[in-house]
């Protein structure tokens, strides 16, 4: 039975992302949440979440040789990155004063700011938390979802990537990177497993990608 892979470091709202995979997976897929690495390396698609702060995350998967298994699947198979899961696949992030992270992908996370404001001056809360609207650029994972449609974010910081590799962009304050791509690897600055219909579309449509096809 071909199985999806939710790879569990310690963080992460792990049952939400797995309830929320299983909600759409047909007959012929199993969910597992592991922290085992040849689990990870033998699954057929990879969900790689995540909460929290930059340096605790690359703590955990080193302390649980998961680094090495995670960028293995990250270069071979179907692979989904959500929230820190996805900022910590660039190369360092200004989290902690300055972390290193997995660096799958040139560029950099960044802190919105402790003042942060809208184009009319209006002070705007950190973290960025709630509904907000996603521009995409085309591919696989955003079929049957509509454009500016909204999904559910929990950030402070946010990905700037040097790559081109955008996939979504999101105005809060000024625009900011929401979704990455490449190849096999999608990832994302929300919460799909929070954000309702549309969540719920992505998350199928990527138990259904063929990476061959973007």
């Amino acid at each position: 039975m071909p199985q999806i892979a939710v790879v569990d470091y310690g963080m992460g709202n792990l049952r939400s992302v797995s309830k929320a995979l299983e909600h759409v997976v047909t007959d012929g897929q199993d969910v597992i949440v592991t922290a085992d690495p040849q689990a990870i390396l033998n699954a057929d698609r990879v969900v790689f979440p995540g909460q929290g702060a930059a340096r605790d995350c690359l703590k955990e998967l080193t302390d649980r040789q998961l680094i090495e298994p995670v960028l293995q699947a990250a270069a071979e198979k179907p692979f989904l990155g959500i929230c820190m899961g996805a900022q910590v696949l660039l190369a360092h992030s200004e989290e902690n004063q300055g972390v290193d992270c997995l660096a799958l992908y040139d560029g950099e996370v960044k802190f919105f700011g402790e003042r942060h404001v809208d184009t009319n001056g209006q002070l705007l809360k950190i973290p960025h938390m709630g509904w907000n609207q996603v521009k995409y650029r085309p591919h696989s994972l955003w079929h049957d979802i509509a454009q500016d449609s909204r999904f559910y974010f929990v950030h402070s910081y946010y990905m700037s990537p040097e790559d081109n590799i955008i996939a979504a962009t999101t105005e809060y304050g000024r625009q900011f990177v929401s979704a990455i791509m490449q190849k096999n690897v999608f990832a994302v600055q929300f919460h799909p497993e929070k954000s309702a219909a549309d969540g719920l579309q992505l998350l199928k449509n990527f138990i259904q990608w063929d990476p061959k096809e973007d």
